[in-house]
C-alpha cells in the first residue's frame, strides 16, 4: 500500500502480477430473477434497462469478439498486456449449467489472467461452483465473484426492492470462499434510509466473511426507474456530497485494511441520470475523501479490530 490511505486496487493487482491490468467488460443478454418473475418484477428501484453496463460493447457481439475487440482498444491505450475479463450487466450465472459453461470456456485467451462475474447473491448456484472450481484448475485463471449487498441493513434491502435478504449474501460468500474464490462486494454509501451505524455493521460483516475487494457507489438516480418517481414525488431526502464523503471515510476506517478498494464512487452518464454525483466530476469526490484522510491522519481499518484477536494477550 503506498501513500494512498487505503488498499487501491490497482496496486493490488500490481502487486499481484507484477504489471498493470485492466479489466474487459462484457455484456450479455441476460435479465435477474427479480425481473422476470421468479424473485419479483421490475428488479431494483436503482437499476435502469442497461442493468449497470452503459459503456458495454453490443450483447449482439460473442464473448469472443468483445474480448478481443476491447483487449485492442484498450492495450492499444494503455499499453496493457495483461487482463480480467468481466461479465458486468445484471447477473451473470442466471442461466443454465451448459450456458455458463460455454462463455466461461470463451475467456480461455492469450493475456487473459482473470474472470469477474458480477451476479446477485441468490443467483449462486452450487452446479456453476463445482464447475468453476475445476475450469480454474485447469486453467490457472483466478474467479472473482461480484456481489450486490448495497446494504447490510434489511430495511433497506427490502425498499430498494433487492428481492433478497443479508442470509443469502452471508450464505452465497461462505460458498464461494470454500470454492477458493475471490469476492468483491458491491455497496451503497448514504442511502437515505441507512443510519451511520448501518454503513459501519456494513463493514463489519464484509470483514468477518472475508471478502476480499469492495466497490463503493453513490446513490445516482437512471431515468425511468422505480427510484427517479420516489425522487420526483419527495418520498426521501439525498445526502449532501459533504455527508457522502464522511460516510465513505467512517465506512473505511472499519473496514480490513486489506480488503482491496476498487473504487470510492461510481458514475453514470448525466444525459441518462435525474441526479448523479451532485453534478460534480467523480475524481474530485474521490480526491477529496483522500485529502480529508491524509489531512486527519485517517487510514482504511484504523478502527477495526479482528473479532477472532485476543485482547488479553
Amino acid at each position: 500500500m503506498n501513500s494512498t490511505p487505503y488498499y487501491v486496487y490497482s496496486d493490488y493487482l500490481k502487486e499481484k502480477y507484477g504489471e498493470k491490468v485492466y479489466k474487459l467488460p462484457i455484456k450479455l443478454n441476460l435479465t435477474c430473477p427479480n425481473r422476470d418473475g421468479r424473485v419479483a418484477r421490475g428488479g431494483c428501484i436503482f437499476c435502469s434497462e442497461s442493468g449497470g453496463s452503459f459503456e458495454n460493447l453490443s450483447s449482439s457481439l460473442t464473448v469472443e469478439n468483445q474480448l478481443k475487440s476491447n483487449m485492442e482498444y484498450i492495450g492499444k491505450r494503455y499499453n496493457a498486456k495483461l487482463f480480467i475479463a468481466y461479465f458486468q450487466n445484471f447477473s451473470n450465472t442466471y442461466m443454465s449449467l451448459e450456458d455458463f459453461k460455454s462463455i466461461i470456456e470463451s475467456c480461455k485467451m492469450d493475456n487473459i489472467v482473470g474472470i469477474s462475474i458480477s451476479t446477485r447473491p441468490d443467483c449462486v448456484y452450487q452446479s456453476h461452483l463445482e464447475f468453476l472450481k475445476e475450469f480454474a484448475k485447469d486453467s490457472g485463471l483466478e474467479i472473482i465473484f461480484e456481489l450486490g449487498l448495497q446494504t447490510a441493513n434489511y430495511h433497506t434491502l427490502n425498499i430498494l426492492n433487492r428481492g433478497h435478504g443479508i442470509a443469502e449474501f452471508v450464505d452465497s460468500c461462505i460458498r464461494i470462499k470454500e470454492s477458493g474464490f475471490r469476492i468483491c462486494s458491491h455497496v451503497i454509501i448514504g442511502l437515505p434510509w441507512d443510519e451511520d451505524l448501518d454503513i459501519v455493521e456494513t463493514g463489519k460483516m464484509l470483514n468477518v466473511l472475508k471478502v476480499d475487494e469492495v466497490k463503493i457507489h453513490s446513490l445516482y438516480i437512471p431515468k425511468g426507474t422505480k427510484l427517479s418517481k420516489m425522487y420526483k414525488n419527495d418520498e426521501f431526502e439525498l445526502i449532501s456530497r459533504e455527508d457522502y464523503e464522511r460516510k465513505v471515510i467512517l465506512f473505511l476506517r472499519h473496514l480490513n485494511p486489506r480488503i482491496v478498494i476498487q473504487r470510492l464512487i461510481g458514475r453514470m452518464p448525466k444525459e441518462e441520470t435525474v441526479f448523479c454525483n451532485w453534478q460534480t466530476s467523480w475524481w474530485k469526490i474521490k480526491e477529496s475523501i483522500e485529502d480529508q484522510m491524509l489531512t486527519n491522519g485517517y487510514k482504511q481499518g484504523d478502527l477495526y479490530r479482528a473479532l477472532e484477536e485476543n485482547p488479553f494477550k
